[in-house]
């Protein structure tokens, strides 16, 4: 069908950081061992990936042999002086408890406001469906974030639902089946189902 564009959403695997739960942004961390072998059987027309290494490693174990375009605006947000540091580290600071309380008035000190990180995500995803568009490509993959999925989903799965509602897992894939005047028109998606991706070569 001429009419119809995959868009799929792929988060970074599990990190060394992220078993330690802490905030991580712009700051990298290696692949934990047991995320070294995710697998999928999708294939796209191009791929996009955020340019921060954990999402270039995983986007090499997902799809080999793919070269994606690495674009800045699909980092996860920045969270400043908080980078690495984890909720007991921050739970008696002021600032970070009103974060906590109102994320979208607050912001993490020398990091990014939601505003910013909204507004970057929203011209990183502008970039993906006007090369959709412009090269008539029927599907793309996207390597990237928790954060910038959510954004992604709040904004473009076929039910509204609040950032906050997500919960995205990592090494979880999405897809996002547009019609492509909707895609060309920036408005929701028709259908939405997640990827089958394994580990080990296990389910």
């Amino acid at each position: 069908m001429d009419d119809r564009v995959v868009i799929a959403l792929f988060r970074h695997g599990l990190t060394e950081e992220n078993k330690r739960r802490g905030y991580l942004g712009w700051t990298d961390s290696p692949l934990c061992p047991e995320t070294q072998h995710l697998t999928t059987d999708r294939r796209y027309d191009c791929y996009f990936s955020s340019d921060l290494y954990r999402c270039i490693r995983t986007g090499k174990l997902l799809f080999p042999g793919a070269v994606p375009e690495l674009l800045a605006d699909f980092r996860e947000m920045n969270f400043g002086k908080w980078e690495r540091k984890t909720y007991e580290e921050l739970k008696d600071d002021p600032l970070y408890r009103q974060w906590l309380a109102d994320p979208l008035q607050h912001r993490p000190p020398d990091g990014e406001s939601f505003q910013q990180f909204a507004g970057r995500v929203a011209k990183g995803w502008g970039k993906v469906r006007q090369k959709i568009l412009d090269s008539h490509l029927h599907s793309s993959a996207i390597i990237t974030h928790g954060g910038v999925i959510k954004h992604l989903l709040a904004a473009y799965a076929p039910e509204p639902r609040a950032f906050s509602s997500w919960q995205i897992p990592h090494g979880r894939g999405y897809e996002l089946i547009f019609d492509r005047e909707a895609l060309r028109r920036n408005e929701r998606c028709t259908l939405l189902q997640e990827v089958p991706l394994t580990e080990n070569g296990h389910g």
